[in-house]
């Protein structure tokens, strides 16, 4: 390690405590634009049971837990196994068992990738250290347990920030590795794993490897879900930036010719677009939208005062067991809030309060990038059942199967929140990675739903007919028959694999169902 990073690492505002003892998946972070920051005496005390980091697991003596994704669907039963080293990593993985283990982090991708039925699980969180950071090059080297949420909050007061984040900030290092989670600036910043320098993997047979981009194995794991072994530590590289705020444009868009051109016009270096899209509207309203697009804020944009902390992390309200900003309980009933009613309401309402068209409005980043993360367990809004994250990808040239598919959504009708519409720039080096050069429609439909299953099928057979496809990472129901004309590099992956981990080691609920 060089002296300028040593100096770096000395001073940079860091501990080791633990991102699954601090709950990072269940304290929720709210936002108030004039509030002051906070002294931490809100923050919960340190001392609950690990146990209550899994918000979706179900606990009996003999430490075997039921789980499911962030979507709450899907529940398999394995034996919970939480290393807090290499050593014990490696020790875990030797006793994996005739079913295997899996890496999980913490929880939030919506499918089965990290749920191992009869098998174990690896609760990566304890190994959740922060290694080094040099803060004039702007590198980090963290163990994959480390939240971004925990990264954000050390670098950001040392001017450097993530070059990716996805829609929470609850995901580890190692789990934005492996999903390769990609962002709102995708077609300039790619996804995650382009911004990885190296990357440490424990493989099937116990070796430590250190794994470099432009290598099979690299391309294997950069999207592999946890198949190719765990990965214990990345070094990353990150962006520069000059302050904690936002610069945000906003603007009503009212159908989907206008949707498409105004996406597609967020082509400049470091811009970050998304369009939430209302699947309620149909015909002449069909693609109505709001459209958010946003830039790192300059420091001589800030009025005088506010230049004399400029890089503050202030996600400001930190409550404890799902408890909301007034201090009482976040209750949902069993049934879920969305009825058809309720989400028609709710679009209708949500449109109209958006502005016709707004610039300048300067928004702190958590508020800009993650505004899910501010509804404490949001997941349950869908009642016990759960809810399917459907997401896809066409590419350019298919915007026609693009408004079919929203034509067949609002004509179908029920629940249903705006839908997240973004464009995907070159596709990153991972075999299984999901970004590929197009466009990509997320949406979130009760699992409930009467017909749904037929529906995602038939949508399915649209995607890999337009040559599109999947995300993996949110999936648990894919025909395993239309994986390898969504992901044509699937063989290299399964030839791979085979080679590095003939005994199946690493095994998922996926892997098993299509055939990984």
């Amino acid at each position: 390690m060089s002296a300028d990073t040593e100096a770096a690492t000395a001073a940079a505002p860091y501990d080791d405590r633990s991102d699954g003892r601090r709950f990072m998946d269940l304290f929720v972070d709210r936002y108030d634009d004039g509030s002051d920051e906070p002294d931490g005496s809100d923050w919960p005390d340190d001392d609950w049971s690990d146990d209550d980091r899994f918000d979706d697991a179900r606990y009996d003596d003999d430490r075997f837990v039921s789980l499911t994704g962030w979507g709450r669907t899907a529940p398999t039963t394995a034996l919970l196994v939480r290393p807090r080293s290499y050593d014990e990593t490696v020790a875990a993985v030797r006793d994996g068992g005739a079913r295997g283990t899996i890496p999980r982090g913490l929880g939030r991708a919506c499918g089965d990738a990290a749920q191992n039925a009869g098998g174990s699980v690896l609760d990566m969180t304890g190994l959740d250290r922060i290694r080094a950071i040099d803060a004039t090059a702007g590198v980090v080297v963290c163990e994959a347990g480390v939240s971004l949420h925990r990264l954000m909050e050390v670098l950001l007061p040392l001017g450097w920030f993530l070059p990716v984040t996805p829609e929470t900030r609850y995901v580890t290092v190692g789990g934005a590795i492996g999903a390769d989670v990609h962002g709102r600036n995708h077609p300039a910043a790619g996804g995650f794993s382009r911004h990885v320098s190296s990357l440490d993997l424990l493989t099937a047979d116990g070796e430590r490897r250190t794994v470099l981009p432009g290598t099979p194995l690299f391309d294997a794991t950069a999207g592999g879900l946890g198949l190719t072994g765990v990965i214990l530590g990345a070094t990353l590289r990150l962006r520069r930036v000059a302050t904690s705020l936002m610069s945000v444009e906003t603007e009503r868009i009212t159908d989907f010719d206008a949707l498409l051109a105004g996406l597609a016009s967020t082509d400049r270096p470091g811009a970050y677009a998304v369009a939430w899209i209302d699947l309620t509207a149909r015909g002449t309203s069909l693609g109505r939208s709001v459209l958010t697009r946003g830039d790192h804020t300059p420091l001589n944009a800030l009025p005088a005062r506010a230049r004399r902390h400029p890089l503050t992390f202030r996600p400001v309200f930190r409550p404890g067991s799902g408890e909301g900003r007034l201090g009482g309980p976040v209750l949902v009933p069993s049934s879920g809030l969305l009825g058809r009613a309720t989400a028609g309401l709710f679009n209708e309402l949500w449109y109209r309060a958006a502005p016709r068209h707004r610039t300048g409005r300067q928004q702190r980043l958590p508020a800009f990038f993650h505004p899910l993360d501010a509804l404490p367990q949001w997941n349950r809004m869908y009642g016990r059942d759960g809810f399917v994250q459907y997401q896809f990808a066409v590419p350019y040239g298919q915007e026609e199967t693009l408004r079919q598919i929203l034509e067949r959504i609002a004509r179908r009708g029920g629940p249903v929140l705006p839908a997240v519409l973004g464009r995907f720039g070159a596709g990153g080096p991972g075999w299984l990675s999901f970004p590929a050069p197009g466009w990509t429609l997320t949406l979130d439909l009760p699992a409930g739903r009467p017909g749904l299953g037929r529906l995602l099928d038939e949508l399915d057979d649209e995607v890999a007919a337009a040559g599109g496809r999947v995300a993996l990472a949110k999936d648990a129901r894919l025909r395993p028959e239309l994986l390898a004309t969504m992901y044509p590099r699937l063989a290299e992956f399964r030839a791979l694999r085979a080679a590095l981990d003939p005994g199946s080691v690493f095994v998922s609920d996926l892997s098993r169902r299509l055939s990984l």
